[in-house]
């Protein structure tokens, strides 16, 4: 017993129907080009698309009549994969870093932490500055919040205050956001020569 092999059926995750799942008995039909070729019966409809070695796709279900159109299904699909995969390509993921300070830095570590931060801010990350506070350094919340407002004013030109400081448990966060093109400005007065 030989079981006859289906020829042309294409995997579908979606719900779009065609061909000969189209449920419906009239559909208006557009053609290759977009044009409206007008209400066809389902089996005109699917001659037309055969006649051309095309498949029939129901394209506006919910319409009365349904609207069909005469494409090639597989590459429509093909062309849809590669629209999503660019899109995502082109979609920007914003980058959260993370520094910590400690309420009674040093000035040396202070700027080599700030360094850091301005790094990261240059690369177009949003930075989360923490401040961590150890046993009785958390009856002097105020060093912390010194410390994050001379840091956010040493930063004005560079990155906004996303996030005012707030403690949580031991720990004071703040995230600063980089200013879109605030590091152009740097670098063109730095590449301009000195007189």
């Amino acid at each position: 017993m030989s079981r006859k092999k289906e020829v042309g059926t294409i995997a579908r995750s979606d719900d779009t129907r065609i061909n000969g799942d189209i449920t419906a008995t009239t559909c208006r039909l557009i053609g290759v080009d977009g044009s409206q070729l007008g209400l066809f019966g389902i089996r005109d409809a699917q001659r037309v698309a055969d006649e051309q070695g095309l498949d029939l796709v129901e394209i506006a279900p919910n319409a009365e009549p349904p609207v069909c159109r005469v494409m090639d299904y597989g590459k429509f699909k093909y062309q849809q994969a590669i629209k999503a995969k660019q899109a995502r390509k082109n979609q920007s993921r914003v980058e959260v870093k993370e520094m910590k300070f400690r309420p009674k830095i040093d000035k040396g570590d202070y700027e080599t932490k700030k360094g850091h931060v301005l790094r990261f801010l240059k690369k177009g990350a949003r930075v989360k500055v923490t401040i961590m506070f150890r046993g009785r350094e958390m009856a002097h919340p105020e060093q912390g919040l010194n410390v994050l407002d001379r840091l956010s004013e040493d930063l004005k030109p560079y990155a906004t205050v996303d996030s005012a400081p707030k403690l949580e448990g031991r720990n004071m966060l703040m995230v600063l956001a980089p200013i879109k093109g605030a590091f152009d400005k740097v670098e063109a007065e730095d590449a301009a020569p000195e007189k």
